[in-house]
């Protein structure tokens, strides 16, 4: 009899185990960027702290594009093959158009024009929107100032005429390059370093912290600070995933992702007081071009921006 008692309560025992198990929901969080860059250690942050204290969570990071492309992010949160992403918010303009005008370039004011928008009254008018794609943005970070980098220098508008661009995956970079009287060339970023370096591509923009951690200097070394986008990028998570976690797991996760976010952004800011210089040692030429690039790229983009105004009233 002891011995059976003994089996029926390592039975139960173990049917616990796996009932508790199996209450825990597996979360996959996906992005393109390399373990090497800001924007991954701040998502490992998130993720380590959200493992630590929640009750029916855990999530799993992918970094590096493990789980596709940008596109394939976008497309995955909303239907719910990934459930968390880090990415910019011009990537769902197919589906919310208003998502693209926050990477407009000459938007923004300052990055704290940027932060209190968009983590404040902004963030709630687009939530409103993405909830009609079944996907809640958990928070806005600073993903940096993006400058133009290039095979040869420039320092004023016509030296970018016919030059071949880079840019991300989204109708309004297109846009801007157009502007420019270049030609623009959207691809995923895992695929810029060999274009850069095949002469697929010309020049490339990307904040400094992403030129160097990608090592885009081996391939093109001058940097132009054309400072055209005050950059926001955002962590979405599909709306059903969301909607069912409890009300202190949501608390664990948007606790975690705000925590992250501040030192996301406190680093990035460090870092570009001095990267321009530090990037010298690589044989990086540095230069600021003149007015030219600001005045043709603003009467350009400012019109297809419903809410222009609007944003910079909340600076």
């Amino acid at each position: 009899m002891k011995k059976l008692m003994v089996l029926v309560l390592a039975l139960v025992m173990c049917l616990s185990v796996c009932v508790s198990a199996q209450a825990v929901t597996e979360l996959k969080w996906g992005s393109v960027h390399p373990e090497t860059q800001v924007v991954t250690q701040m998502m490992m942050m998130a993720i380590d702290e959200i493992n630590a204290n929640a009750e029916d969570v855990h999530v799993t990071g992918y970094p590096n594009g493990v789980l596709g492309g940008s596109s394939d992010l976008v497309e995955g949160v909303q239907e719910g093959f990934v459930d968390i992403i880090t990415e910019g918010p011009a990537q769902f303009a197919a589906w919310i158009p208003k998502a693209a005008q926050v990477e407009a370039p000459f938007l923004w004011q300052s990055v704290e024009h940027m932060q209190k928008a968009m983590n404040g009254g902004y963030k709630d008018t687009l939530n409103e929107l993405f909830t009609s794609i079944n996907v809640q943005i958990l928070g806005t970070f600073y993903y940096g100032t993006r400058q133009l980098t290039a095979n040869k220098p420039v320092t004023t508008l016509a030296d970018l005429e016919g030059m071949k661009i880079r840019v991300p995956q989204s109708e309004l970079y297109v846009k801007m390059v157009e502007s420019w009287g270049a030609s623009a060339t959207p691809m995923n970023i895992n695929e810029l370093y060999m274009a850069l370096q095949t002469g697929t591509v010309d020049a490339q923009e990307n904040p400094l912290t992403t030129y160097s951690s990608y090592k885009f200097y081996e391939v093109v070394k001058n940097v132009i600070l054309t400072n055209h986008i005050i950059c926001p990028n955002m962590i979405f998570i599909n709306g059903d995933v969301w909607n069912k976690l409890s009300d202190h797991d949501k608390e664990v996760v948007q606790t975690a992702i705000n925590n992250a976010i501040a030192w996301q952004d406190e680093q990035i800011i460090e870092a570009e007081k001095t990267l321009a210089t530090e990037l010298e040692q690589y044989g990086v030429v540095v230069m600021t071009p003149d007015d030219t690039i600001r005045e043709a790229t603003i009467p350009y983009i400012q019109p297809s921006i419903e809410d222009w105004d609007y944003i910079q009233s909340l600076a």
